[in-house]
């Protein structure tokens, strides 16, 4: 098969991992995740254009959605976060990207390396994995702020109805001295045990979306505080 015709044929990801390669290609690395969504859809823009308007505008859920979660690049180990919202091929990435210019079909993409902090707690490890998974997170990522909701924001806290006021409140707490125990253990370029990289930079993203979700639903929280006692 030609390899033109095979990269047509790549799925999302792997049209996206070639828009990665293509900014490297132009000296641009690390890239930024916005970067990446202009280049995608530049090189597809029925695939990554906004709908009704594919010609004229990108889509940047369509892409991020490929580089975060459970199933995205990074996870695959395609890519690696270097800083916020700033990404690298890997070497595995790059590797797919070869087989696909040779006109070969990729089925199937290895695992991220599983490349664990020395003695970074794993108490901290599933409670920064816990927020990066969180849907109020990925809204305020992808400027989607307006979206997010009070139930978003007490998953993204570990706060639930079913809590009493003094239950709540413990976990406010515990939340806040487990961001500055963060300040403490995070290093530049830390790297979880999933391969996802965490530095002070990510921290200071998460504090600004705790921050921001504590000034917006301040209300909320008082009136489940309230509900709680009774």
């Amino acid at each position: 098969m030609n390899p033109n015709d095979v990269i047509a044929e790549c799925t999302v990801p792997e049209k996206i991992l070639l828009a990665a390669s293509e900014l490297e290609g132009r000296g641009e690395t690390p890239f930024s995740a916005e970067a990446l969504i202009v280049c995608s859809w530049k090189g597809h823009p029925k695939t990554f254009g906004l709908k009704g308007f594919a010609d004229f505008h990108p889509d940047s859920n369509k892409v991020l959605a490929s580089i975060m979660g459970e199933k995205g690049l990074a996870k695959k180990g395609w890519l690696q976060k270097v800083g916020q919202k700033l990404y690298v091929l890997t070497e595995d990435g790059k590797e797919v990207v070869q087989r696909l210019r040779q006109g070969e079909t990729v089925t199937l993409s290895r695992a991220a390396k599983s490349v664990k902090a020395p003695g970074f707690p794993p108490e901290l490890e599933i409670f920064v994995q816990s927020i990066f998974d969180s849907a109020a997170f990925t809204k305020f990522q992808e400027q989607r702020r307006a979206e997010i909701i009070f139930v978003e924001a007490c998953k993204f806290w570990g706060i639930s109805e079913s809590m009493t006021t003094d239950a709540i409140d413990n976990r406010r707490l515990t939340f806040a001295d487990t961001l500055k125990q963060l300040k403490v253990e995070v290093k530049p370029s830390t790297m979880l045990s999933n391969g996802r990289s965490l530095d002070p930079e990510d921290l200071d993203f998460i504090i600004r979306v705790h921050e921001f979700l504590q000034d917006r639903f301040s209300r909320n929280l008082a009136m489940l505080r309230h509900k709680s006692q009774g």
